[in-house]
């Protein structure tokens, strides 16, 4: 049998859905036994809600002080302590995983496997390289624990309905000396989070300003979509980095991403080539966008956009 245990992503009392995500890459390894690890200042509403994911055993909530922001250096040490006894440990490939789960690796003296996309066996796994051309195959050893990063836009997110027991436990990690929580900041949009959103509206280097970009903002706000922008909007200043979709940025598997004024290239497909449905809107017919593309649009972004969010209402 294979003992797994997930590593929770939450945020201001609620899970993320990567969590659900990395549930279901785990459950496709054979004879598997899932444990959620929670690990929050009060976690019990977060608990609650691992606990009802389809599949899971049990969920580990380890409550403290020092678990109240999500400081690699704190979590990583706990994760390692009660990492014992599990034969895989999953985190998601997103910016919290990406920032703790290589931390854990370390302090168990294993290799982490990165971006898992697809699951041959327990020790048996798929990720892309080569900006998504080319897909990797890798075994790790079987006396090995396996510590990986599972890719969420490969997997969809496990169900609801279960009934898994909720166990508070305590790590025993000493807390972390050399590292401490000063501030937090940053942009509260009240959209959704880019990585989680069902929907999202993107824009290019085609907006050509900081200012212009207002109208990425307005449909995404007029449909209830996370907002999204290439590398080259990024650079040019137009959005924070935070918005950066592609193989630098952000993958994302919505179930609508339209893409404004974008070009389609290769890095920037790799961030959205699982998204279930693409709305491409460019000026020119010949751009690689629409290849991919399930609609589009071509024609002059300045003219067609308001007239699509006037005709939304």
């Amino acid at each position: 049998m294979s003992k797994i245990l997930v590593v929770a992503e939450h945020d201001n009392g609620k899970l993320n859905a990567s969590t659900a995500k990395c549930v279901a890459a785990a459950a496709s390894i054979p004879d598997a036994s899932i444990d959620i690890l929670v690990l929050a200042e009060d976690g019990a509403a977060v608990g609650t809600e691992a606990a009802a994911l389809a599949g899971v055993s049990k969920v580990l909530l380890a409550n403290g002080p020092a678990n109240k922001e999500p400081l690699a250096a704190a979590l990583a040490p706990q994760i390692a302590k009660l990492a014992d006894g599990y034969s895989h440990v999953f985190g998601p490939s997103t910016t919290f995983g990406k920032d703790v789960m290589p931390r854990v690796a370390a302090l168990l003296d294993v290799d982490q496997v990165t971006d898992i996309m697809a699951i041959d066996g327990a020790h048996r796994f798929k990720r892309p390289i080569y900006a998504g051309n080319a897909v990797l195959t890798l075994e790790v050893p079987a006396d090995s624990t396996v510590v990986a990063t599972v890719r969420v836009a490969s997997f969809e997110a496990a169900g609801t309905g279960g009934s898994a027991t909720v166990e508070a436990v305590d790590t025993g990690a000493a807390p972390a000396a050399h590292t401490r929580f000063i501030s937090r900041s940053g942009a509260s949009t009240g959209r959704p989070d880019l990585q989680s959103a069902a929907r999202v509206v993107a824009g290019g280097r085609a907006l050509g300003s900081e200012e212009n970009f207002e109208l990425i903002y307005k449909l995404a706000d007029k449909i209830g979509a996370g907002v999204g922008a290439t590398r080259a909007a990024v650079d040019a200043g137009y959005v924070p980095n935070d918005l950066q979709v592609g193989q630098t940025g952000k993958i994302i598997a919505p179930e609508l991403y339209i893409a404004i004024g974008i070009s389609g290239a290769i890095q920037h497909m790799t961030g959205i080539k699982d998204a279930r449905t693409i709305v491409a809107i460019n000026k020119d017919a010949e751009a690689p966008i629409f290849e991919a593309a399930d609609i589009g649009l071509v024609g002059d972004l300045f003219k067609i956009v308001p007239e699509l969010e006037a005709a939304l209402g």
